[in-house]
This record gives C-alpha cells, sequence and structure tokens, in this order.
C-alpha cells in the first residue's frame, strides 16, 4: 500500500498530466482561475460555476485527515482550534454533507451538476475519460475519471450567487434598460414591499415551485440595492452577507459560544440584551429610528400596523413588560372596551379603539398566534363566504343592494353551513 507521501506524489504528477493536456487540448488558462475538487466531494464544497471546474476522480478527494477551512471565520487552508483536522464528519460541531444552500437537490454528485449546468454543458474528458456532458455523464464516468466543465457564460450561470449579481449589473449599466438605470434606493422600495408581501401570500401554502419563485423576487430587490450601493461605493453584496452573518454569529451565542439557553423565552432575552448592548457601543449614533425607545430601535414603520404592533409588545416583553397570565389580558380587553363605549368624541373614539386594538395584539402573541397572519386568514374567509353569498342571490334572482341585512345574513348562515359540508373549518364566526 503506498505512503500518504506516495499517494500526495502521484496526486500532483497527474493533475500536473491532465493540466497540460486541458491546456493544451481545451484553451485552460490558469491565469483566469481554476477550480478543483474530487467528484465525492461534489456536494459538500463551494464552486461556482463562473470558473472553470476540474472534477478528480473519487480516489483523489480529500481524505479523513485533511485541513478544512473554519467555517467561522479562519482563512481557507487553516484548521479548526490547534491541530484540528477533518478526521470524521463527527468530530466537527457542525460538518453537513451536503453545502447548506444546495440541499434539495441531494448528495450525489450528478444531482448536484445537474442543478448548477445545464444537461448540454460540456464535461471534457481528461487522461483517457470520454468526453461527456453534464447530462450524459454517469456516475461511474463521473467517479473514475478526471473531467474539465469549462466556466459558464454569465447568462448561463443562472443557479449561482454570483449569476443574479451579474444580471443586475447589468441592467444598471450603459445599454441596459433604461427603467433599471433610472431607478434609486427611494424609488425600488414600493417593489421590496409588494415582492415581501407576495412572499407572505406564498407562505401560506408553505414550500412550494411558488414560494421558490417570490423569494427570488424578493432577492431581486435585495440585489438591486447592493447594486445601488456599490455604484455609490458604500457597500456591496459582500458587505451584506458580512454584516448579516456577524450579527446573527454574535446573536446567538447559545450556538456558537459558550452562553446557554435551552428555551425559546431564553433566545429572545438573550436576542434583546445582545441588541441593546449594540446599541449602546454605538455611543447614540443616529438613526432612523431614534424618535423611538431604545428598546424598539430598528423597527420599521413600513411594516402592517399589526406586526408592528405585534414586535413591539414582543420586545416589551422580552424585557419583562408583560401580563403574567392571559387573565390580565382579558381584563384589560374588557377595560378598553368599556372605554371605547364611554368615549364621545371622533378622537376619544379613535384613540380608544386604538388602544383595544393593541391589548388584542397582546392577546394573540400570548396564545401564540402571528395576529397579521390570523387577521389575513380572517379577510380571506369573510371574502370567501362573501362570495357564496354572492351566489345565492344571484341564484334567488336578487342583487345583494335590494336584500335586508336579515336576507344577507340568512344567505351569510348558509354559505357556513355549505362551507362546514364540503370539508372546511368549524367555526362559530
Amino acid at each position: 500500500m503506498p505512503t500518504d507521501q506516495q499517494a500526495e506524489a502521484a496526486l500532483r504528477e497527474m493533475i500536473g498530466t491532465i493540466l497540460t493536456e486541458a491546456t493544451e487540448r481545451h484553451g485552460l488558462r490558469l491565469a483566469d482561475g481554476l477550480q478543483v475538487v474530487g467528484a465525492a466531494a461534489l456536494a459538500r464544497l463551494a464552486f461556482d460555476p463562473s470558473w472553470p471546474l476540474l472534477v478528480l476522480p473519487d480516489a483523489d478527494a480529500p481524505r479523513a485527515g485533511d485541513v478544512l477551512p473554519d467555517l467561522a471565520g479562519a482563512p481557507a487552508g487553516e484548521p479548526r482550534g490547534a491541530g484540528a483536522t477533518a478526521t470524521a464528519a463527527g468530530d466537527l460541531p457542525f460538518a453537513p454533507a451536503v453545502l447548506p444552500g444546495r440541499a434539495a437537490h441531494g448528495s450525489a454528485p450528478l444531482s448536484v451538476l445537474g442543478a448548477l449546468y445545464p444537461a448540454a454543458h460540456p464535461a471534457f474528458g481528461l487522461g483517457g475519460a470520454p468526453d461527456a456532458t453534464v447530462g450524459t455523464l454517469d456516475a461511474a464516468t463521473l467517479a473514475t475519471g478526471a473531467h474539465l466543465l469549462p466556466a459558464l457564460d454569465p447568462l448561463a450561470n443562472l443557479a449561482s450567487p454570483h449569476g443574479l449579481p451579474w444580471i443586475a449589473a447589468r441592467l444598471r449599466a450603459p445599454g441596459g434598460c433604461p427603467w433599471d438605470r433610472e431607478q434609486d434606493h427611494r424609488s425600488l422600495r414600493p417593489f421590496l414591499l409588494e415582492e415581501a408581501y407576495e412572499v407572505y401570500d406564498a407562505l401560506e401554502h408553505g414550500a412550494t415551485a411558488d414560494l421558490a419563485e417570490e423569494l427570488g423576487d424578493l432577492l431581486l430587490q435585495i440585489v438591486l440595492h447592493a447594486q445601488l450601493g456599490a455604484e455609490e461605493g458604500l457597500f456591496d453584496l459582500a458587505d451584506v452577507y458580512r454584516q448579516i452573518g456577524a450579527k446573527i454569529v454574535r446573536r446567538h451565542p447559545h450556538v456558537f459560544a459558550d452562553t446557554s439557553a435551552a428555551t425559546a423565552g431564553e433566545v429572545v432575552q438573550n436576542w434583546e440584551r445582545i441588541k441593546a448592548a449594540e446599541r449602546a457601543s454605538r455611543g447614540g449614533e443616529p438613526r432612523a429610528s431614534d424618535a423611538l425607545p431604545a428598546a424598539f430601535a430598528g423597527l420599521a414603520r413600513s411594516l402592517p400596523a399589526l406586526a408592528y404592533a405585534q414586535e413591539m409588545q414582543a420586545r416589551a416583553s422580552a424585557l419583562g413588560y408583560d401580563w403574567p397570565d392571559i387573565e390580565g389580558v382579558i381584563e384589560k380587553l374588557e377595560e378598553e372596551a368599556v372605554e371605547l363605549l364611554e368615549a364621545r368624541t371622533d378622537a376619544q373614539r379613535t384613540e380608544e379603539f386604538g388602544d383595544l386594538l393593541i391589548v388584542l395584539v397582546n392577546l394573540a402573541r400570548k396564545l401564540g398566534i402571528d395576529a397579521e397572519s390570523a387577521l389575513r386568514a380572517g379577510n380571506a374567509k369573510f371574502a370567501r363566504r362573501f362570495a357564496s353569498v354572492e351566489r345565492f342571490a344571484q341564484a334567488r334572482g336578487r342583487t345583494l343592494d335590494s336584500m335586508t341585512f336579515e336576507e344577507l345574513d340568512e344567505l351569510w348562515q348558509q354559505a357556513k353551513a355549505a362551507e362546514r359540508g364540503s370539508g372546511g373549518e368549524e367555526d362559530r364566526a
């Protein structure tokens, strides 16, 4: 059996041979960059189709004992801690078999390539391996021979994190799209909200192709704002990634450091304490939310009012200002209802109605209900039943505006009964 040094020498010799072949036969330019990965590691390593990819046979994939990049931030090639090596996946705190972000396509090397490259993209065989395309490669051929996959054209590199930023930059460049070139951060704001709401709607149905499409539409808005920031020399996507990554690591010390948090409630309390410390460390740095209490800093005023109220109340609760039980919320609800009934002017009624809504939002929070989702579901149910009322009235040859409230309510009860009979949720609304 060859020693590790002999195997390493053989690997270097093989790579030298196939690189010579790749440069002579296929015009590979090493100065333009090259990614090298073993076939068995395709699923767990990050590579981008915008660079040429050299896939080595399985036998030459990284083996136990090879040094891995430190996912917490050490430069590639440096061990995770003193003397750390990849002895086994279980020895690492988190070492997924499939690269996060590509897990839906499985761990089979061919599945990974098929998700990133068009089926007709060439996979040139090297060192005696036959030429093929990504769509015609079979597992045995990929595992036993070296292959060179040329870089994808930017317009074909659609499944990569770098594809969409290239498209956004092209739209904004001279000769690009006149509409995109006219936009700025402010003009794009309505589209950001619209796409966020469409994602919210798609979430009603869980993980579907529609959700993937809507998340893509929302991602485009983020990429466009990052492109504008890059053009202004202020920030780019690398800064967006870095800042959110650092923030999430910093605010999860129970995962990435030695803080303990056994429950979701403890996580929220830690989160709020860390945010408060971050605000204090900025030393009163001006922010758009300066008019708010420090505890509510960063809350976007453009949030829907119910979502804004629930987040505001959740922050207050995390800092200890909350009713100890639901009974206290119910008592407050009764108190606010009485005050609304006693209001004498329009201004007083508006104020008291707002107070009543705040308590209702608190009740939803205490019950673990998302108030915004609940109201949207209630709106959908009302619209669904009112459509039935319209159909029933039409079947009687009547129009809604010609019917009394009692007649309309009779049709409403009929719509409720029909919904229950068809398997809809039973309720007392």
